[in-house]
């Protein structure tokens, strides 16, 4: 199953891309879409919307994970995220991929067994189960893989077969 992971945001944008199986999962490419600051909000976010179509249609993913959002203190730069965020799930949603959503807690617990840990435990996690020479960069990037790695772990659960449609499964004869 190849996942595109999606840390939201409008200044960056995180996406990790990877291929993920029971047994392991396999970096594919990750980085970041970057807006220039002095674009008005609107042109901003139209570009997110574009280049995000533009990794779609390269990577083909099965899925797409996307963090939740999480409002520290700064609710102005929330509510920005926010509209990042509603272009990011628009773009999906309008190129038929599957949206899955994660807070912030549920990818540290599944990459690093804590709910609570920090950014470097969970990129030294990272680095290890995707089999990086080095910390995945930029930290948006790292955030991108993190909440991939976070869906694989979901999705290829033994215990999520339902996902997979079985016909004799649901014979009604």
């Amino acid at each position: 199953m190849r996942i595109l992971g999606i840390d939201p945001g409008v200044a960056t944008v995180g996406f990790g891309v990877i291929d993920a199986d029971r047994k392991a999962n396999r970096p594919i490419r990750y980085g970041v879409i970057s807006t220039p600051p002095g674009l008005p909000l609107s042109r901003r976010l139209m570009q997110i919307y574009a280049d995000l179509e533009e990794l779609i249609h390269t990577f083909q993913p099965d899925e797409m994970a996307v963090e939740e959002l999480f409002f520290n203190t700064n609710l102005t730069t929330g509510i920005s995220v926010a509209h990042g965020r509603g272009v990011i799930l628009l773009a999906a949603e309008q190129l038929g991929v599957p949206i899955f959503e994660y807070t912030p807690m549920q990818v540290k617990q599944a990459v690093a067994g804590y709910g609570k840990a920090d950014k470097r435990q969970v990129m030294l996690m990272i680095q290890r189960l995707l089999g990086l020479k080095a910390l995945p960069r930029p930290d948006d990037a790292a955030d991108a893989l993190a909440i991939a790695i976070c869906h694989a772990r979901s999705a290829t659960s033994l215990l999520n077969q339902e996902r997979v449609f079985d016909p004799e499964r649901y014979d009604t004869r």
